[in-house]
């Protein structure tokens, strides 16, 4: 064989097995890379904020003057990458995808914002009405391992008898930290109500709709008024977000404002004051109650509310009450953990579909005993209506995150159309300045990133966010406030 033959056929033979040691990901960046496409495809995924599971539409949209139906921008995805065009998924869990769920977040800043502030369709007046930050927390089902703190030296000082009826001790001398994996853990497995827990979850949705409901009969009731006639005097708004405990338990965040009868359109009467809120929001939670379905293997249970209620009026200037919290503070709070869900106390964030994905979930022991009984308790025939199967993976609880009142504040749809038509009114707004037509038709062809397309997403995401913090440090003054 000729020198050179042979040079060249171990070349060919070393790249081969070079190929053959690289990894799947390293193999599809190579091919990537190489796509014709290449440059386009980084900036349609650029344009999305990188998101991590983007939806791909194939299609075109037609823009028209609208009296005489002359084009005036056409676009198609024929030229396009693979023919297609990418967009958010709009996931609001940050661990399925960060920017889409910063990107929600952000809108949930502004929609219970503009409920407490005025903006987005909401008057300004809503300052001036009497506002409460209440939060609603599930009762005990058993003792659980708590964070250690200036006010709790230990976890649980030990009571006097030592050991619960299954040996276990009834307290606990050590410190936690926030980090310690036995936060939220049961002292004993075998004492705490797992049942109880699941069923409060399923009915969580019922209590707080009769909490409502209640509520508007105790403000009724101090104002001297039959409960009929107290939408002739003021309504009720509010906004709410669930959140999930160490311990695998939802708990309530909720801004509930008083409106005149038109809604925030209307000052409520000078008897709606803000004490007088406070004192039907403790009473109501006190007293409502609801009652779930009779089951031979659990009976029937009282659901109502923990004793743990913490009730804060909310001050639009942070000097004037130091015992109220702001309004851009509790819009900042809402936002923080409507991107949130279970996975973030140790649970799963995807459907469990068979017992055996119980046994198989990467949680801990308390999460996955709440799972099983949610599992087992979702066969029974008198608990079908529960639903409970089908949301096993939330340990039973079937609320939305965030839920709100008709007349609280804007919606979710129109804050992303107001987006929508300010990116579509600036790229028109060059073009042409009047009346316009738009047609559209799409179909979905695809979603999900290859492993090289998922790895390059999440860089342009974490230069996106590296950006937005510089540019948010430029934003202070050297002594760090804005």
């Amino acid at each position: 064989m000729h020198p050179a033959t042979d040079k060249a056929r171990r070349s060919v033979l070393h790249q081969a097995e070079r190929l053959r040691l690289l990894s799947s990901t390293e193999r599809d960046l190579i091919r990537l890379v190489h796509e014709p496409g290449f440059p386009r495809w980084l900036e349609q995924i650029k344009s999305i904020g990188g998101c991590a599971h983007p939806i791909y539409l194939a299609g075109h949209t037609t823009t028209r003057d609208a009296i005489t139906g002359e084009i005036l921008r056409h676009y198609d995805t024929y030229g396009e990458p693979g023919g297609r065009m990418p967009v958010r998924c709009r996931n609001r869990r940050e661990t399925r995808c960060e920017p889409c769920a910063r990107l929600h977040a952000g809108d949930t800043f502004h929609l219970v914002r503009s409920g407490l502030l005025g903006g987005k369709g909401v008057p300004d007046r809503v300052q001036l009405h009497p506002r409460l930050f209440v939060t609603l927390t599930a009762p005990s089902f058993g003792a659980v391992h708590r964070v250690s703190g200036p006010e709790k030296a230990v976890c649980r000082p030990r009571r006097d008898g030592g050991v619960c009826e299954h040996g276990r001790p009834l307290g606990c001398g050590q410190r936690h930290s926030e980090t310690d994996p036995a936060v939220g853990q049961p002292l004993c497995r075998e004492c705490y109500d797992y049942p109880g827990h699941v069923l409060w979850h399923a009915s969580a949705g019922s209590l707080w709709n009769r909490y409502c409901h209640t509520l508007r009969r105790h403000l009724a009731t101090a104002a001297g008024i039959t409960q009929t006639r107290l939408r002739e005097h003021l309504t009720v708004s509010f906004a709410k977000v669930a959140e999930y405990q160490k311990r695998g338990a939802v708990h309530f965040h909720a801004v509930i404002r008083l409106d005149g009868p038109e809604g925030p359109d209307s000052p409520p009467p000078l008897w709606a004051t803000t004490e007088l809120l406070e004192g039907a929001v403790r009473s109501a939670a006190a007293t409502v109650e609801v009652r779930s379905p009779y089951s031979p293997a659990t009976g029937e249970r009282e659901i109502r509310w923990g004793e743990q209620l913490d009730v804060h009026p909310i001050s639009s200037d942070a000097f004037t009450e130091t015992t109220a919290v702001t309004d851009s503070a509790v819009a900042a709070y809402v936002a923080k953990y409507v991107s949130k869900s279970v996975g973030d106390s140790g649970g799963v964030d995807y459907r469990i579909t068979d017992y055996e994905s119980i046994r198989l979930a990467p949680v801990n022991s308390h999460m996955r005993s709440l799972m099983a009984v949610c599992w087992r308790l979702g066969g029974l025939a008198e608990l079908g209506k529960l639903n409970l199967r089908a949301w096993t993976h939330t340990l039973g609880y079937r609320g939305h995150v965030l839920t709100k009142s008709r007349r609280y504040s804007t919606t979710y749809g129109a804050l992303r159309a107001v987006r929508a038509e300010h990116r579509e009114g600036a790229a028109l707004a060059e073009l042409y300045d009047g009346p316009t037509v738009t047609d559209a038709d799409w179909r979905y062809v695809g979603s999900g990133h290859s492993p090289a397309e998922m790895e390059i997403a999440a860089g342009i995401a974490e230069d996106l966010a590296c950006s937005r913090e510089l540019a948010h440090e430029e934003l202070l003054d050297p002594m760090g406030c804005p």
